[in-house]
């Protein structure tokens, strides 16, 4: 096999992945409006990969959905939500919320939040959703892992 074929990922695989922090596990419903879930990079594709980024669509819901109760990493994390709007890509199409350390942020734009290793992070949803945007985690460790905040 080349090198190059054990460093790309095009197959998408679902993740694999105990979520704790987010659905029923967390004592929340699960939001329709979440789509799969894929692993863009991590080691279920990239063997050598230290990272782990995940990658999934949200799309319309027009009442207030939560998603992920508050919780902490022990390495450091990126979120990122963008829009879909070509015209308009700092746009993103949607009302959501996040919190970090208990102060709460309403987002109507595309962008990220660094989350440091230790920082008490969410709860995460959405206020609205007018048109499907994405959203990805990068956690800055190969595998995701949460605990309580």
């Amino acid at each position: 096999m080349a090198r190059i074929d054990e460093l790309l990922n095009t197959t998408l695989p679902l993740l694999d992945v105990v979520w704790t922090d987010e659905g029923e596990a967390a004592g929340i419903p699960d939001p329709d409006n979440i789509g799969e879930g894929f692993e863009l990079v991590g080691r279920l594709t990239q063997a050598e990969s230290t990272i782990h980024m995940t990658h999934v669509w949200i799309t319309e819901v027009d009442q207030e959905t939560p998603w992920v109760r508050e919780h902490v990493h022990d390495y450091d994390e990126v979120l990122t939500w963008t829009g879909s709007d070509p015209g308009n890509p700092r746009d993103l199409g949607a009302e959501i919320y996040l919190e970090i350390e208990g102060e709460r942020r309403i987002i109507t734009t595309s962008g990220s939040a660094f989350i440091p290793a230790g920082v008490k992070h969410c709860p995460l949803g959405f206020i609205r959703v007018d048109r499907p945007f994405t959203f990805s985690a990068l956690s800055l460790a190969p595998e995701y892992a949460s605990r309580r905040g």
